[in-house]
């Protein structure tokens, strides 16, 4: 039977966890497709000219569209879905705002620094691991600063600002290297309000694809 709508993933992105735990959340009719990322898939040029050019994931595939770039995608099914978008202007604007800070800053810096951690081989030099671990340190005080006064990140609701900032934060401590409930208490706290949401799985629930053991574990 075919879905509404079919994400290309696999469990250990982060970014594709932003939109498959969205359309989860949101009820969506939705399947998703496995990407053999780790088998060098993406890095093929079938997969660059039939899929994304990119060479990355997460793709949606929708009513004849091909969509990539989880905030795109988002943005997309906050249209489609009437669920987490904007009410006005300056929501819209705001989400735009924190949306761009965790490509650049927060999920970029603690996605890095998780694949340095966990997967990279060989390892990386413990000054290049420090550089990263700190550069994502700096992007978390500033969040952990941002929520000790409100539950989600731009409203009293979540919206997919919050999907985005989500999309690494729930992978295991032994791959990030991170426990924020001992070292940021209202990005925990922000956390477990994701986590309370109707149609919230896990990673590695949610997506397929073999689970991976830490390098270090």
């Amino acid at each position: 039977m075919n879905r509404e709508y079919k994400l290309h993933c696999f469990a250990q992105s982060g970014n594709a966890y932003k939109v498959a735990l969205m359309l989860s959340c949101a009820g969506a009719d939705w399947e998703p497709d496995f990407v053999d990322y780790f088998g060098g898939v993406t890095r093929t040029a079938q997969w660059r000219q039939d899929v994304n050019e990119m060479g990355e994931v997460p793709v949606l595939e929708h009513a004849g569209r091909t969509l990539s770039q989880s905030g795109v995608i988002l943005d997309y099914l906050a249209d489609r879905l009437d669920e987490f978008g904007a009410r006005s202007d300056d929501e819209k604007r705001e989400i735009l705002r924190w949306m761009l800070f965790d490509n650049h800053k927060f999920t970029s810096y603690l996605a890095t620094y998780r694949w340095l951690n966990a997967f990279a081989s060989p390892p990386p030099h413990a000054e290049v691991l420090a550089f990263f671990r700190g550069r994502a340190e700096a992007a978390f005080a500033v969040v952990d600063r941002h929520l000790a006064e409100r539950e989600f990140m731009v409203a009293n609701r979540p919206t997919i600002a919050d999907f985005s900032m989500a999309g690494y934060v729930f992978y295991p401590t032994e791959e990030t290297g991170f426990d924020f409930s001992a070292t940021h208490p209202n990005i925990a706290r922000w956390k477990d309000r994701i986590a309370a949401l109707p149609g919230w799985r896990q990673p590695y629930d949610l997506m397929p694809g073999q689970r991976i053991a830490p390098r270090n574990a």
